[in-house]
């Protein structure tokens, strides 16, 4: 594979998510109701010291759906003679419910600004470094992230970009990359009922603040009003707001426009009968940027065994194993000269784009986004 190409991507995603970390737009954000008296106080250790490879139980495993290749968790599973149980959800906010509700897991893969969210909640275990020996394969700009500095609670597993896959059958071969494609009102409405949003609040009120000229991080109410009633005019054209088959309904023409993220879409557009009447396109407007993370939430049952699979994951060989089944951006330096060229060159033509915006935590604010999304879909 070309490893200079990857490494000058990796220095790229550094600066984009330095540039994003540090950029604030802040007017007056609505309080939302004031946080439990724990909010803000870290996670308390969990009593039990592991040690390198150890385990303590089976894993029980909450992550997206179709986010790692089976057989990496059957080579877990025969290394370390435990078994997985993996469970799925379809957006950061319904993982964090399902936690704040105190349903037990091992191991959760947060997002960059739900990491924060949940460090401030108090829901996170401190990470044992000394059992994650492999964490020193991380490329140097994913060891101290700002949603986590240090990797105190949390360690990248994968990155990557959200943007629209497209029909080139429908749309044409000259298709603009913007998200005129589902927002406005005379573009859209050639493709109503083929398009397919996702159901995550953060992602799809994103979308629209950024088409209307916003970051996707703004905290001006009247903006994020707008960007509401914006997508609730837009939902007459929408089929269906998805987080799960969006990549799979647009290959097999149920959808024409579909909203979702890098790997999934380039995946099944690789799989198509004719790949070539597809595309993947990075909206002018403005396009995500995230990384996506390992983390043991408070009440794990087996904290050792999740440690275990993170520095599992951090191997080398299985990094580049798990990139190249996903088609997510790695991570882990180590993997390099692993992963294949095809998946190398992608990222290299995509992430380091000039348009990226990373979502990041909006502290009290962030309900405004849950709540508005549910207004807007309603």
């Amino acid at each position: 594979m070309n490893a200079k190409k990857m490494m000058a991507l990796l220095m790229s995603l550094a600066l984009v998510l330095l540039a994003c970390g540090a950029d604030t737009t802040a007017e007056e954000p609505v309080p939302a109701p004031a946080p439990d008296d724990t909010a803000g106080e870290p996670a308390p250790p969990t009593g039990e010291t592991c040690a390198a490879g150890e385990t303590d139980g089976n894993l029980n495993f909450y992550n997206w759906s179709e986010y790692i290749d089976p057989d990496l968790l059957s080579a877990f599973e025969a290394e370390y003679g435990v078994s997985v149980v993996e469970s799925f959800y379809d957006s950061n906010e319904a993982m964090l419910a399902q936690l704040q509700a105190g349903v037990v897991y091992d191991l959760i893969v947060p997002s960059d600004y739900m990491v924060g969210i949940m460090i401030q909640e108090g829901l996170l275990l401190p990470l044992q470094k000394d059992a994650v020996p492999n964490i020193a394969n991380l490329a140097g700009q994913f060891q101290a992230p700002p949603y986590d500095p240090g990797l105190e609670y949390s360690v990248a597993y994968q990155y990557g970009t959200t943007g629209l896959g497209v029909n080139l059958d429908v749309v044409g071969d000259d298709v603009e990359p913007t998200w005129a494609l589902v927002f406005d009102p005379e573009l859209a409405s050639r493709y109503s009922g083929q398009i397919s949003l996702l159901n995550d609040p953060r992602e799809t009120m994103g979308a629209a603040l950024m088409y209307l000229g916003h970051s996707i991080n703004d905290v001006d109410l009247a903006n994020l009003q707008e960007a509401t009633e914006l997508l609730a005019e837009a939902r007459q054209h929408v089929a269906t707001f998805d987080s799960d088959q969006y990549a799979s309904s647009l290959v097999t023409g149920e959808t024409a426009v579909a909203h979702g993220y890098s790997g999934g879409m380039i995946t099944a557009i690789s799989d198509a009968d004719d790949p070539d009447r597809f595309d993947y396109l990075l909206p002018a407007e403005g396009a995500t940027l995230w990384v996506d993370n390992m983390a043991i939430p408070v009440g794990a049952e087996h904290p050792c065994t999740a440690h275990a699979f993170i520095d599992f994951i951090l191997d080398a060989e299985n990094g580049a194993t798990l990139t190249n089944w996903n088609w997510y951006g790695s991570p882990n330096a180590a993997s390099m000269e692993f992963i294949e060229e095809e998946v190398a060159e992608f990222y290299a033509e995509t992430d380091v784009a000039p348009n990226l915006q990373v979502i990041e935590d909006t502290g009290d604010y962030e309900i405004n986004f849950t709540d508005f999304f549910a207004q807007a879909r309603s």
